[in-house]
């Protein structure tokens, strides 16, 4: 890794929605900035749409693990999760939603205030979509940016069974690119969810947002992992890393510096910090959220997707707002999902349902549920005694879902089975997800420092020049996918520092 040398307008810490929103702006500002990210460059070529070396080998998985405990077990179990230049958006699906106006009831700041930076986020990321169809979208005062493709035949299957049961399903906005001509256009193949794109089609922010801050003069340090912020007199002054190749360790400083290295590594750096005389430093890592996904599983009397065509398109929110009284959440929306590669169902299957998942895999379509989960304090990230390869404390997560959590999760599975038994399917399963990749949470904004980590503008309270612009600052998590909400919050602060901080 090259020397970075100097002092920087902005520091940001990872590459993903926040990070790379941030890094637009004030790359486009003329800031003089640079992105810290732990992981490297994806490769871009054959293995990347190899589904064994994507799926069960995790070529791009962290050589630190996460240690995590969840559904009440008593120990920690090790999980490598993915780490690369643009985040999470590399490996996700597309789906970029808006919360819905009710979902701000116990934010600090409205959906109003929010909205007209969604819209520069669709466009940013290249959202396909149209507005009106679906029964609970939130006021827009612009269309997407492109329409929606035709239906396959897997999603039409499922669009008419749900038409004829009384649903009203609709087409999922997506960040993948199938009518820009000026980039490389979709090839609507079903290695997408969950894979890199080999061709960059899929509206990733290495392939966009990040491309583009470079040509402004953003510089981007690859394998750079952080170890902690150096805080004095309200400032942080330094931001301490080593580098992962070598393990030099190095440090750089800004004007600014910006957390943006997900909902469970952000907090972890901060409890590296020495912050312990910030009276929020007890809140820091809690209220861990994640939704409460699950896949509901149908298997049908014949080949489901005998061209092995995309079909993530569409989305179901007939039942968002049908707990919002019993609970004051949201109970959340079910989407389109493909099946994976029958070596990966029988990898990732329960014990028991292996062999049948892997022998019957063509014959299965799927509907992922995407469920509000509550923000409870004892769901948190923490510093483990065990200490990786460069002596930094591993990642602590700890997470048990509520009941409320289950019922929200089970009421969309169940109308999730009847559409897919209308559309023909016969045996069903469901299976929970285990990950991660809609955390959110653990470092939430707020109107004061007693209850909250950060102020409505997303600094840490009582460190003038430190924010965090991941998914950590959510005080909930709505009941659809978090990404676009997490661009559109960090494109609103930039333009505030770009303003405040001149």
């Amino acid at each position: 890794m090259k020397p970075f040398d100097g002092q920087y307008d902005a520091i940001i810490v990872g590459s993903g929605f926040g990070g790379a929103a941030a890094a637009h702006v004030l790359a486009r500002s003329g800031w003089r900035t640079l992105l810290l990210e732990r992981g490297g460059w994806t490769h871009r070529d054959d293995l990347d749409w190899n589904a064994h070396e994507i799926l069960v080998r995790q070529r791009y998985q962290s050589g630190s693990p996460l240690l995590i405990k969840q559904y009440g077990a008593r120990k920690f179990s090790k999980v490598y999760p993915n780490e690369v230049v643009g985040g999470g958006s590399v490996f996700y699906g597309g789906a970029s939603m808006r919360l819905r106006e009710r979902d701000f009831e116990h934010w600090p700041l409205a959906y109003g205030e929010l909205e007209p930076h969604y819209g520069r986020a669709e466009r940013l990321l290249g959202v396909h979509g149209v507005a009106g169809r679906d029964p609970f979208e939130p006021p827009r005062s612009e269309d997407y940016p492109f329409p929606p493709i035709g239906l396959t035949d897997p999603a039409q299957r499922l669009y008419d069974a749900a038409q004829r049961i009384g649903f009203r399903p609709f087409e999922i906005p997506l960040a993948i690119n199938f009518l820009d001509s000026e980039r490389p256009l979709c090839i609507r193949c079903i290695t997408c969810d969950g894979f890199p794109c080999k061709i960059e089609a899929k509206n990733d922010l290495a392939a966009t947002l990040l491309k583009g801050a470079q040509e402004e003069g953003l510089e981007i340090a690859a394998g750079a992992i952080v170890r902690r912020l150096v805080e004095g007199d309200g400032t942080i002054r330094s931001v301490e890393c080593v580098d992962r190749e070598t393990g030099r360790a190095f440090s750089v400083s800004g004007r600014v510096v910006i957390m943006a290295a997900g909902a469970l590594h952000s907090p972890a750096v901060l409890l590296r910090s020495e912050l312990e005389r910030f009276p929020q430093h007890r809140l820091i890592g809690r209220r861990l959220m994640r939704h409460c996904n699950a896949v509901a599983s149908v298997v049908f009397p014949f080949r489901t997707n005998p061209e092995k065509v995309f079909h993530k398109q569409l989305c179901f929110a007939d039942f968002y707002e049908d707990m919002r009284e019993q609970f004051g959440t949201a109970v959340g929306v079910i989407q389109d999902i493909y099946t994976p590669a029958p070596e990966v169902l029988r990898h990732a299957a329960p014990f028991g349902v292996k062999t049948g998942a892997g022998l019957f895999a063509g014959n299965i379509q799927n509907l992922l549920c995407i469920a509000e989960d509550d923000p409870q304090e004892d769901n948190r990230i923490s510093l483990a005694e065990e200490r990786d390869e460069y002596g930094m404390e591993l990642v602590a997560v700890e997470h048990r879902y509520s009941r409320a959590d289950y019922e929200r999760r089970n009421h969309l599975v169940n109308r999730a089975k009847k559409v897919l038994r209308a559309a023909g399917g016969l045996i069903s399963y469901m299976y929970k997800i285990d990950t991660f990749s809609h955390a959110v949470g653990t470092l939430h904004c707020g109107a004061s420092a007693e209850e909250s980590v950060l102020d409505p503008q997303c600094r840490f309270w009582g460190v003038e020049n430190l924010f965090v612009l991941d998914g950590g600052f959510m005080p909930t998590s709505g009941g659809v996918n978090p990404s676009l909400t997490i661009a559109a919050n960090s494109l609103r602060v930039a333009d505030y520092l770009v303003s405040h901080f001149k």
